[in-house]
């Protein structure tokens, strides 16, 4: 199988989501290398036949390297930093497979500093998480030289269910940013209606169940009901990553002259749910602020759920 697949492979980046992606990119028979700044995590997908360097600079040698990392500041550091894959004098990666949703500024920075070493940037954002990945349900958006994004496809399409190319330049982040505006908007949306109903003596997973049913229903509505009705908040996604992901598309809109006043206003809850004490929880409790706005408080309703993404 590996025969099939010939780039040496670089990844930075092993977290929950970054495992994720590595596990089914090596169970293509794929040369992994992985770097982690917690060396642990990385050991951890040796077993899958992952070998893992101390590095960003080890993976100079690599073909293409992929990173998964939390923001801006960890790609270009990473990347161009003191001991990041372009370091090295001799040796640099062809290609850079980016995934972290970054300002446009950060973007720029590492395209033109992988320009200079005459290496391209794919940008490719994701839309899930790693529970989504596991279920090979996981969609992502692409962007760069379309003869860089071509060469990488074939591991793209290891990645789950669909890759959407939308252009040559750093479009592919803003689709995310957007994707990500529309997801706390959303989920904001469904707190209010949920407590509105259990308000009027619905229980959550009657309405819920209703919901995801209708035409209304969603893969994400679904994927969320456990957490909706059984109150269990292990983060997928924080409120800091989301309150981050907000102020990048609300900059955007002012930029682009777009007004985005419904993204606006759940930006401020979510600035207030961090307040709160929430900011490392899922964003999902956005159901718990909402029934502290209503004079409610939640109790699970201890409910089997199944969430879609278990077939």
């Amino acid at each position: 199988m590996a025969g099939d697949y010939p780039h040496t492979i670089g990844w930075i980046g092993a977290g929950r989501m970054g495992s994720a992606l590595i596990k089914r990119v090596l169970a293509n028979g794929c040369d992994v290398t992985v770097y982690n700044r917690t060396r642990a995590k990385a050991e951890a997908l040796v077993e899958f036949g992952a070998k893992v360097v101390d590095r960003p600079a080890d993976l100079a040698d690599r073909d293409i390297v992929f990173t998964t990392v939390a923001g801006p500041k960890d790609v270009i550091e990473v990347t161009l930093g003191e001991n990041g894959v372009f370091s090295r004098d001799d040796i640099c990666p062809r290609i850079i497979v980016d995934s972290t949703t970054i300002n446009p500024e950060a973007s720029v920075m590492l395209r033109e500093g992988a320009a200079a070493r005459g290496a391209a940037v794919v940008a490719v954002p994701v839309s899930g998480n790693a529970k989504v990945v596991r279920s090979g349900r996981l969609t992502a958006v692409a962007s760069g030289p379309v003869e860089a994004y071509e060469e990488v496809l074939p591991y793209l399409d290891m990645y789950g269910e669909k890759v959407t190319y939308v252009g040559s330049g750093d479009e592919a982040r803003l689709v995310k940013i957007c994707h990500n505006l529309l997801l706390g908007v959303v989920t904001q949306t469904m707190s209010e209606i949920t407590i509105l109903a259990e308000a009027g003596g619905v229980s959550r997973a009657d309405f819920l169940e209703f919901l995801n049913d209708s035409v209304m229903g969603s893969t994400f509505s679904r994927y969320k009901t456990p957490a909706f009705v059984n109150l269990t908040w292990k983060p997928t996604f924080t409120w800091h990553l989301l309150r981050k992901d907000f102020e990048l598309g609300l900059e955007q809109g002012r930029e682009l002259n777009v007004p985005l006043p419904t993204s606006a206003i759940a930006h401020q809850i979510v600035v207030e749910g961090i307040s709160r004490g929430w900011g490392d929880e899922d964003f999902a409790a956005l159901l718990e602020l909402q029934a502290a706005a209503s004079g409610r408080t939640l109790e699970p309703e201890n409910v089997e759920i199944d969430d879609g993404l278990s077939g």
